[in-house]
């Protein structure tokens, strides 16, 4: 059985993959809803046993897939180019991450403080969450040593809420900030191409193993083994109790500083490989909910998520609102950051305006980048108030 469970976490991706490049509906729910849904359909209806060997045995994989995921995702980084983006963006870029980071400290100040460490964890992996999407998350969860349970519920709990603020923003968000901020002026400085990633869903079964990537994608994952290797020989340094957090934050670091190199960030198809894990990871950890998981609520995390989505939100337009950040910005910002990458391109599309499509993706890699770091500090800040 074990070798089942394993089987199905590493290549039900597969699947999924397949699913969303066969079916348009199935793409706009985009591929890492769907992983949740298998794994928690999995979990539920007790396909897979409730047992403490077998969570052993999914948290193994959980923890083998996240560190392989980081690197191949920041490798297509190209942060030289990110400074070079028009100051509108960066600008928007600031004002969303201070947005994100006061949303959450208020939430906790609501409903953290029965809990200070419970709250402080999950308003780090939030921060990670909002500042660059799913494989934060995931990283923070090792990283700041959040039990599964928590982990669980508020990665079901945010997904409900991301999924509010994606049609809120892409049917209401551009009529509703245009009564108020100015339009998107055209800057014909900024090329559509400025980041070049090839993160399109709907190619990602047929790119991701084509014969004509297949050597880069070698080339990655062999750099990707070397990163690991140089982490986890630096983690080895501290003591041990912080090897977790050390490895996790300087395989980071050492895939940014890796990004840097132009044959890197060109090698094909290193986000979707990443992604890929990011699928593994996201089915090994939500097979693992039970019944009892979901009768244990705490509706106090569900307000504190609330509280942290749509405050991060509204804070980031209210910056801008005052800066005089024009709409197309605003959303392609907020959206890069808060459901990552891949989603600038929906933006853009929704707002028919490809312009913004380049320096969105490039604003979404810069919180892959600094999200776990981000999150991990207002982490312990939190803890720090809350004591």
């Amino acid at each position: 059985m074990n070798l089942i469970v394993i089987l199905i976490c590493v290549f039900s991706p597969l699947g999924i993959l397949w699913l969303t490049y066969k079916s348009a509906w199935l793409r706009k729910a985009g591929s890492i809803i769907i992983a949740y849904i298998i794994g928690c359909t999995l979990g539920l209806t007790g396909l897979i046993p409730d047992t403490e060997e077998m969570h052993a045995i999914q948290t193994t994989v959980a923890s083998v897939a996240i560190p392989i995921a980081i690197p191949l995702l920041l490798f297509s980084a190209d942060l030289k180019s990110w400074a070079r983006l028009a100051p509108v963006f960066i600008k928007s870029t600031i004002f969303g991450l201070l947005g994100c980071a006061i949303a959450i400290i208020i939430g906790f100040h609501l409903y953290g403080k029965s809990n200070p460490e419970l709250f402080a964890h999950v308003g780090g992996m939030l921060t990670g969450l909002y500042t660059g999407g799913n494989a934060n998350l995931a990283s923070l969860k090792m990283t700041l040593g959040v039990d599964n349970t928590t982990y669980i519920l508020t990665s079901a709990y945010s997904t409900i809420m991301s999924a509010v603020y994606l049609f809120f923003v892409i049917i209401f968000g551009k009529r509703l900030l245009s009564l108020f901020m100015p339009d998107f002026k055209d800057d014909k400085t900024i090329e559509d191409d400025i980041v070049k990633v090839e993160n399109h869903e709907e190619e990602l079964f047929l790119g991701l193993f084509r014969k004509d990537n297949l050597k880069d994608l070698g080339t990655s994952l062999l750099l990707t083994v070397c990163i690991i290797a140089l982490g986890a020989g630096i983690a080895c340094l501290f003591p041990k109790d912080a090897f977790q957090s050390v490895f996790i934050l300087g395989i980071s670091l050492l895939s940014i500083i890796a990004s840097l190199n132009k044959r890197v960030r060109r090698l094909k198809r290193t986000f979707e490989a990443g992604t890929f894990f990011i699928l593994v990871f996201s089915v090994a950890v939500a097979s693992q909910v039970s019944l009892k998981t979901l009768t244990d609520v705490n509706p106090d995390i569900f307000l504190f998520i609330t509280v942290a989505t749509l405050g991060a939100l509204f804070f980031h337009v209210l910056l801008s609102a005052v800066f005089r950040i024009d709409t197309d910005t605003t959303l392609t910002t907020s959206i890069s950051l808060i459901c990552s990458p891949p989603f600038a391109p929906v933006m853009g599309s929704a707002l028919k305006n490809k312009a913004v499509i380049g320096p969105g993706i490039a604003v979404g890699l810069f919180g892959y980048a600094i999200g776990t770091y981000m999150g991990f500090t207002l982490s312990k800040l939190l803890l720090f108030i809350g004591q």
